[in-house]
């Protein structure tokens, strides 16, 4: 029985969060439905919450965020010294989307809001044969995100990679930190909502919100990699 302390760096808006719960809620149903005997601590940093120390932790998980990891947050810092800390201990430890920016910015690599745009809706990127995480050729997620990792550190390997997001998904030097871009978390009504939200803030045209809508209407392949990132998270338990 592993015990994974989630990270969480943004909170739901009220209303989403009663619909589909918070990001720790969300991985929590996500890594269960692969592994009912893993435990959960959360530490919320939008909460004030501490982080914890590294030495005793099993595994670690760090959610998305609204902030991006070049905003001057006094947490960001502290939170990439912990990232190094981790992956220096070797502990098993995940980071999507902000999580994913934040773990390569950490260990040397650049992440940034992209000239591409908004990355919305169902993407379909390849996945890297033998890369020992995930099998398949292609895999189908949801996605929401305007940054991303531009230069991956030294020493990691892509996994996951896409025209539009070429480093959508990265093995650490070591092989015990992992990253991704995308949302395995994310149920196709919460995608749906990320879309909305987008549209409502006239952050990018319709030309390109209501396609990412029409697109979630296809299958996403969550499951897959949220099976992939808990045995990943579990598997030197």
């Amino acid at each position: 029985m592993t015990r994974v302390t989630i990270i969480e760096t943004g909170l739901v808006s009220p209303k989403n969060r009663e619909l589909h719960g918070s990001y720790p809620q969300m991985f929590a149903r996500m890594i269960g439905a692969a592994d009912a005997t893993v435990t959960f601590d959360t530490v919320s940093i939008p909460s004030g919450e501490p982080l914890p120390d590294v030495e005793g932790l099993e595994a670690i998980l760090i959610t998305g965020s609204a902030a991006g990891v070049y905003d001057g947050f006094d947490w960001i810092a502290p939170l990439e010294a912990f990232v190094r800390a981790a992956h220096q201990s070797k502990v098993p430890m995940v980071g999507v989307c902000f999580g994913h920016q934040l773990i390569a910015q950490a260990l040397g690599g650049t992440a940034r809001k992209s000239e591409k745009g908004w990355g919305l809706g169902r993407h379909v990127y390849d996945v890297a044969a033998g890369n020992g995480v995930i099998d398949g050729r292609h895999i189908a997620l949801a996605c929401s995100h305007q940054d991303q990792v531009i230069t991956p550190p030294a020493g990691a390997t892509t996994i996951l990679s896409s025209d539009f997001t070429p480093y959508a998904g990265l093995l650490y030097a070591g092989g015990t930190t992992l990253s991704v871009q995308a949302h395995p978390e994310f149920s196709v009504g919460f995608a749906q909502a990320c879309c909305e939200m987008v549209r409502s803030k006239g952050d990018a045209p319709d030309s390109v919100v209501t396609p990412a809508e029409a697109s979630l209407a296809e299958p996403l392949e969550s499951a897959r990699l949220g099976g992939a990132i808990t045995r990943f998270l579990t598997r030197s338990a």
